[in-house]
């Protein structure tokens, strides 16, 4: 395929990642990867995909970066090097943009932002929801932090990977992502209430899966999800480990702001205790499980 648009290179080839980078090939995207793991990005490489193992061989023709990486520490670490002097803000030419994708606190994509506009870096967060499926289908709600020209810019490649919607300055794209967690993280536990009490109580649970998505009750978690905890998989799509960083994500930011939170606070609690029983890199729909055994 002839290319049409500026190399992307592409940090971050895991459950979420490597679907992501396909999109952005099939749009026509030159792409190179890298992932800490070496042999998932080199999984990619027999795709029209460029594996590179050393980011200081970076092509000067790169000026957008995506992360997508499991932790705000190891985005830091990525664009700012372990002694924060060093990492990809020294590489990258000014007029460049970064595009954080990860799931991280609020106030790291803002202090990221502020570092990064130093060198004459542009910086977007861009979190997304959707899954596993959202991304290898290309349907993820892409939640974009940043300056609307930048988010502009960016947009034809985010369009390649889902629906984008700019929310406002940097951090706002963290925000939404810290209120769709919670939104998920509570419907998954009450779907798994509820598919225990119609167990409990001796009915078919395909039956009211059904039934519950023709009413008020239905949601995207009930469709898929409610699947997963009737058919007993619990494959990650999403994994549970990183709905518990979200959740106490949420919660930190919610104490500082003197937000109540009963509910997230409880759906946190039984996640913590999912992961410690080996649950971590379950599918986040295992809170089923968790409760099914107890």
């Amino acid at each position: 395929m002839q290319q049409a648009h500026a190399p992307i290179l592409f940090l971050g080839t895991g459950i979420m990642g490597a679907p992501m980078v396909r999109r952005l090939e099939a749009a026509g995207y030159d792409v190179e990867v890298w992932n800490r793991s070496a042999d998932k990005a080199e999984a990619l490489a027999s795709e029209n995909v460029a594996a590179i193992k050393d980011l200081m061989a970076l092509a000067p023709a790169v000026r957008t970066v995506i992360l997508m990486v499991s932790t705000g520490a190891v985005v830091d670490e990525l664009l700012f090097g372990e002694d924060g002097t060093g990492g990809l803000q020294g590489m990258l030419a000014p007029g460049s943009t970064v595009i954080v994708m990860s799931s991280i606190p609020v106030q790291s994509s803002r202090a990221q932002a502020e570092k990064l506009k130093a060198h004459g870096i542009a910086y977007l967060d861009a979190p997304v929801s959707g899954g596993e499926k959202g991304a290898i289908e290309g349907t993820l709600s892409i939640m974009v932090g940043g300056e609307g020209t930048r988010v502009d810019e960016s947009r034809p490649a985010l369009e390649a990977m889902g629906r984008v919607i700019h929310i406002g300055p940097n951090g706002c794209g963290q925000l939404a992502k810290l209120a769709n967690q919670t939104i998920v993280g509570i419907t998954i536990g009450a779907v798994s209430e509820a598919l225990l009490l119609a167990k409990a109580g001796g009915a078919d649970l395909a039956a009211v899966r059904e039934a519950l998505l023709g009413g008020f009750a239905r949601s995207e978690i009930l469709s898929q999800h409610g699947q997963r905890m009737i058919d007993g998989n619990f494959t990650p799509g999403a994994k549970s480990e990183v709905q518990l960083k979200d959740a106490n994500t949420a919660l930190g930011l919610a104490d500082e702001l003197g937000v109540e939170t009963p509910l997230l606070t409880e759906v946190a609690a039984l996640y913590a205790e999912l992961c410690k029983k080996g649950g971590a890199n379950l599918d986040h729909s295992a809170l089923y499980k968790l409760l099914d055994e107890r």
